[in-house]
């Protein structure tokens, strides 16, 4: 995975409800961890733009539901910085499923996704309508 090109600060944690923006079948995810987490006990990590987190669904089709999937976040409310010294904040949190390569399982994204998304999963980019 490529690193991320922005400051950003996480807005997410574990137990955080997201909306799923793909047409996978699932509407609402609820985080149960961050991939590659390693942390003092007791201490919860923050989750922002562009990581994998591991959740189970909460609200979608029958067959989709309590199911520990993987998805990376495409959105997030709490602002951040890039680089170029603007700030960027989207009006609400978002997440799509991914499958274990880190492709994306949907075949298309509903919304709008962040450039720094983009640049980290290409392929995420490719079936996405607009990068901002």
């Amino acid at each position: 995975m490529k690193a991320i090109s922005a400051k950003i600060y996480g807005g997410l944690t574990i137990g955080s409800l997201i909306k799923i923006d793909d047409n996978s079948g699932a509407k609402l995810l609820k985080i149960i961890a961050k991939k590659g987490y390693k942390g003092r006990r007791g201490r919860l990590p923050n989750i922002g733009v562009g990581d994998i987190c591991i959740g189970s669904i909460v609200k979608g089709k029958i067959e989709m539901r309590k199911k520990i999937l993987r998805a990376v976040i495409i959105r997030q409310k709490k602002e951040y910085r890039r680089k170029t010294g603007e700030r960027i904040g989207f009006e609400d949190n978002a997440a799509i499923i991914l499958n274990e390569k880190n492709e994306p399982q949907a075949s298309e994204i509903k919304g709008i996704i962040a450039k720094e998304v983009a640049e980290r999963f290409p392929k995420v980019a490719t079936i996405a309508k607009n990068v901002i």
